[in-house]
């Protein structure tokens, strides 16, 4: 059975924390102990309803504000598929985490007010998604109920947002379902409520998702360690498929120093394999011997791409600190290490008007573009083409804090 990975995110008391509680209990993936201490608890507060919220805001300090502050996953299956999915914060300050908690989703949601103005913080979501280039994002337009279901409410928030999206240039399409989370309208069944309403319920179009299928990607191994056998005599090379398949047979270079080889041996323990796909964390042997040092990638030898000392990027910055323009960071890019110096700021994001404004100041949670120089060269792929070899940290040398993640452009 296949996972799709999901992301939510939303606006404070947008309703997410409600809405996964929803499809959680309609699904009938709520343990009956758990429901009971549920209910049990929405009595407790005076509600005459059962809070499905609860189930996912499950810190302490969550639930005495009634916010998410932290990213929950949050696990079901249904006879189709099998679902993880990332309930992500909503106020502006965790933007980090939204970041963090969507990076490796196939599938966003990101709900919407039908009651409320369009935030600053919606926007944001959907920048995001673009920017991680989620294959698949739905607009949840929820809280229905409380504009008597109507069509005309609809239609304006998903004009508004429709208009946005379109200005971020992007290939993938976005859709919109009208949704009542706290009564399960349009959850799992089309709801009578909306019969203008002529698409699919939000679980029908997961769970007819294809935003899970692997397109083609080049092979990116990734070294972590350089091994030699008891009789000191056989070199193996331990790693992890980042993208692409690798065989035994394949020629491939070693990146950044460019040296080739042919691939002798893929085993794991005593297990031998004929190849490696994506993710696979492996050892392997080559036919010469020659220099694979920790941080190396190793990629076909009919491919092309090179390794960069210099790149553009997009960045969160993730940090209270004040952005020092002279410091020096390292790159972490997997397993591979370098000096990074950030050298110009070609704009901060300001999301409600899709634009990144030059002279703005970079502070906590700040999205901005950049211009970055290395002091060694690494094989780092455009994000767009290669999601797993595309992004990278970069971490503070005296404090050894993540102070910005980011995407190569």
């Amino acid at each position: 059975m296949d996972v799709l990975r999901i992301a939510t995110a939303g606006s404070v008391d947008d309703g997410k924390s409600t809405l996964i509680g929803r499809l959680l209990y309609e699904t009938k993936s709520i343990p009956h102990d758990k429901l009971e201490a549920i209910e049990l608890a929405s009595r407790r507060r005076g509600l005459d309803f059962t809070d499905l919220s609860l189930l996912t805001d499950g810190l302490i300090a969550e639930r005495e504000q009634g916010i998410t502050i932290d990213v929950a996953h949050i696990y079901f299956s249904t006879d189709t598929r099998r679902y993880i999915i990332a309930d992500s914060p909503g106020h502006v300050e965790y933007t980090r985490n939204m970041i963090t908690g969507s990076s490796n989703a196939q599938v966003s949601i990101i709900l919407v007010d039908a009651a409320r103005d369009i935030t600053e913080q919606t926007y944001r979501h959907l920048f995001i998604a673009h920017m991680l280039k989620i294959e698949q994002v739905v607009v949840a337009i929820n809280k229905m109920d409380l504009v008597d279901y109507s069509h005309a409410a609809f239609a304006e928030k998903k004009a508004q947002l429709l208009q946005y999206w379109n200005s971020l240039q992007t290939e993938k399409d976005v859709e919109f379902i009208p949704l009542c989370s706290l009564h399960g309208d349009n959850i799992c069944v089309r709801s009578e409520k909306m019969p203008w309403y002529k698409g699919k319920s939000l679980l029908e179009l997961l769970e007819n998702s294809t935003s899970n299928q692997v397109a083609a990607e080049p092979l990116r191994f990734q070294v972590q360690q350089s091994l030699r056998s008891q009789n000191n005599v056989d070199r193996s090379f331990t790693g992890k498929v980042k993208s692409g398949i690798m065989k035994v047979g394949d020629s491939v270079t070693v990146h950044p120093s460019g040296v080739s080889a042919k691939v002798s041996r893929i085993f794991k323990f005593k297990e031998d394999f004929t190849k490696a796909k994506k993710s696979d964390a492996v050892a392997i042997q080559v036919d010469s011997d020659i220099d694979i040092r920790r941080g190396d990638v190793l990629a076909l030898s009919s491919d092309t791409t090179a390794s960069i000392k210099n790149l553009s990027a997009q960045l969160c910055w993730m940090t209270d600190g004040v952005f020092n323009p002279a410091k020096t960071f390292f790159i972490q890019h997997g397993t591979a290490k370098a000096k990074a110096k950030i050298k110009s700021i070609e704009g901060v994001l300001t999301p409600e008007k899709n634009a990144f404004e030059p002279n703005a100041e970079v502070e906590l949670n700040s999205i901005f573009n950049a211009q970055i120089a290395l002091s060694a060269p690494l094989l780092i792929d455009l994000y767009g083409d290669n999601k797993a070899n595309g992004a990278f940290i970069l971490v503070d040398p005296q404090s050894g804090d993540t102070v910005a993640v980011g995407f190569r452009m």
